[in-house]
Formats: structure tokens, sequence, C-alpha cells
């Protein structure tokens, strides 16, 4: 209970402190009268100008959201990975998920056609052909998931290197690709959160339903056909929601590294390895990460992918001394 408090108090904190972050400096304790002044019957009046209360909730507010949408939704997905394949390394982007929707945004942005939306789209398709492509490989090679890993690799190699390709030719968009594939979870409004949040809510629910079933799948294949568990069943069904969520997120935002990788060890360290644990704090963890992040990304005009990164790699590097010790 004491570290769930804490676990509350954290997150809390972080978003109240990305609402005080921008190019204009908006008190904590304005913003928090003008929540104050919104409902009825209190009567305290705002002490914010239009113009600050459209910067709060126009674009921080919004941008906090995604923040938190994102980051739950790699984490989620990462630790469901990690479970369903029965592999510390496994991440959100394993079965081409972030080759097939960078493939997509290029072709899009090379055409120079694309508004956001129509991005956001063909990268989402492109996200979803790549699995379906790793499937069905798969399924021709074997049935165990090293297969789905490998058919993975490959299909996320051959799209890279398409994707080469196509920028190799197409020089003159490499800036605007770039951008794009570093990742973000910058927006002009509720767009995006809208987008992604039905996919969050399903695809999350489903995940976290299936954290007993991971549990199970952690004492072996047999074992848990002993117990009258499918673990076919159970990897499909895991598998399939992290991959959709994940590709939903990655038409959005990009590509954002070990944010998948990460969290769900960062859990682990903290409360355990039982999934029925592991699972749903990592939607919590992942969003206060990702907060965390957006909000020096903001402070220093870096972009946030860029620090997913820097900082992930050397905590991943910890993780696994720490492992190893």
């Amino acid at each position: 209970m004491l570290r769930l408090s804490a676990v509350s108090v954290t997150f809390i904190f972080v978003v109240a402190a990305a609402f005080t972050i921008g190019a204009v400096q908006i008190p904590l304790i304005d913003i928090g009268q003008d929540l104050l002044s919104r409902f009825p019957g209190i009567g305290l009046e705002s002490p914010l100008s239009d113009i600050q209360a459209d910067i709060l909730y126009q674009i921080r507010l919004p941008r906090i959201v995604l923040g938190a949408l994102v980051g739950a939704s790699l984490a989620v997905s990462g630790s469901a990975y990690q479970g369903a394949f029965h592999n510390p390394l496994a991440d959100p982007y394993l079965l081409g998920v972030a080759a097939g929707a960078g493939l997509g945004a290029t072709l899009v942005l090379i055409a120079s056609t694309g508004t956001p939306h129509l991005v956001t789209l063909i990268a989402f398709g492109g996200a979803i052909g790549a699995v379906i492509a790793t499937v069905v490989i798969a399924r021709n090679v074997g049935s165990n998931p090293v297969a789905l890993i490998l058919a993975g690799i490959a299909v996320a190699a051959f799209l890279t290197s398409l994707q080469t390709f196509i920028l190799f030719t197409n020089s003159d968009a490499i800036e605007a690709v770039f951008v794009w594939i570093i990742g973000g979870v910058s927006t002009q409004g509720w767009t995006e959160v809208l987008s992604i949040l039905p996919f969050l809510v399903v695809c999350g629910v489903v995940l976290v339903l299936q954290r007993r079933s991971l549990d199970i799948l952690r004492v072996g294949d047999a074992e848990a056909q002993a117990l009258g568990a499918s673990p076919a069943k159970i990897r499909a069904v895991s598998i399939g929601a992290a991959t959709l969520l994940t590709a939903a997120v990655v038409s959005v935002s990009g590509l954002l590294a070990f944010v998948g990788l990460v969290v769900p060890h960062m859990v682990r360290i903290a409360f355990g390895y039982s999934y029925r644990i592991v699972v749903p704090l990592s939607m919590v963890f992942g969003a206060a990460f990702l907060i965390s992040l957006d909000s020096v990304a903001r402070a220093s005009s870096l972009p946030v992918g860029v620090l997913t990164g820097l900082l992930g790699a050397p905590i991943f590097v910890l993780i696994l001394l720490k492992g190893r010790s």
C-alpha cells in the first residue's frame, strides 16, 4: 500500500510540474485556482488571462495527455511482449511495427501531399501490414515464439532497407521523414489524443485482463497446459492487443525508443516479477516516464525521442548489470 501511494503521489507531482513548463510561465497555484473556479458553487475567480487559459487547455493539457497515453501504451505493450515471449528483451517494435510505420510515413511525406492525418493513417496501415507479413512468414516456419521473433527481424530489416532506398532517391524529403522518425508527442489540439484513446482503452483492458495468464506462462508451456491454460491462445491475444496498440501509438508519435523496454523492468525491480502487478503499473510508470521526459524536452527544446534514447539506454544497461549481479 505504501508503494502504491508513492506511485500515485509521484504521478500527480509529474503531471503538476508538466503544467508549469513552457515558454509562457503559469504558476501552479494559479492553475489550481483556475481549476477550482470552474466548479459551480465555489465562487472563486480565475487569475488566468484568456491567452493563458488557451495555452493551458489547448496546448499543454493535450500534450500532457498525449504523452501519458503514448507512454502508458508503449510500456504496457512492452510488458505484454516480455510475458508472451518469455523474453525480457522483447519490446513493442519486435514484430516490425516501427519499420512498417516508418515506411508508410516516408511514402506519404515524400509525396508531399500528406496531411498529418494522412501520415497517421498510412503509418498505421504500414505497421499493421508489417505485422501481418511477420505472422504469415512465422506460420510457414514454425509455431514457436522464436520463429515469430526471427520473422519480425527479417521483415523489419527488409522494410528499413526499402525505406533507406526510397530516401536515398528522394533526398529532399529526408528532413521531414527524420523529424517524424525521431518521435515526439507535440500536438495542436485533441485530435491525436482522440485517435489513440480508443485503442488504449480496448487493448489496455485486454492486456490487464491477460495479466494472470501471462503469469501462468512463466512456469513454462507444459506446466501451463497441465493447469488447463492454452499458451498459444494467451500469446495470440496478448501479442495481438499489444501490436495493435503499438501500431496506433507509433502512427501518432513516431518512434520512441526504450520506453516499452525499460519501464517494465523498472516496475519489476520496484514491485516484483508478477505480471498481475507489472502490467497495470507499467501503464502508470510509462505515462509518468514520458510526461517527465517531454517536460524536459519542452524546457530544453530537444526532441523527446532523443531523450528517450539518451536516458533509456543507460538505464537499460544498469538493469542488465543488476540482473547479471
